[in-house]
């Protein structure tokens, strides 16, 4: 969700971008939307490795409770 909202420049995140006082320089907004959309490509990048990890701990679980796998 949080990628969602950065990709649409939600102004309520933008402390949250990594700025400096030279971005505030000038008088084109283009560079604090880059910082908008590399912050967005962060946070879809974290979800994928969470949902691949949670795919992986997911099928980790299920081969363990397999009978064959039962420690007696």
């Amino acid at each position: 969700i949080l990628g969602i909202f950065f990709n649409l420049h939600t102004a309520g995140l933008f402390e949250d971008l990594p700025f400096e006082e030279d971005d505030f320089s000038q008088d084109n907004p283009e560079k604090i939307f880059a910082l908008f959309e590399s912050v967005s490509y962060n946070c879809f990048i974290a979800a994928g490795l969470y949902a691949l990890v949670g795919g992986f701990s997911f099928c980790q679980v299920r081969l363990n409770k397999r009978k064959e796998y039962m420690v007696r």
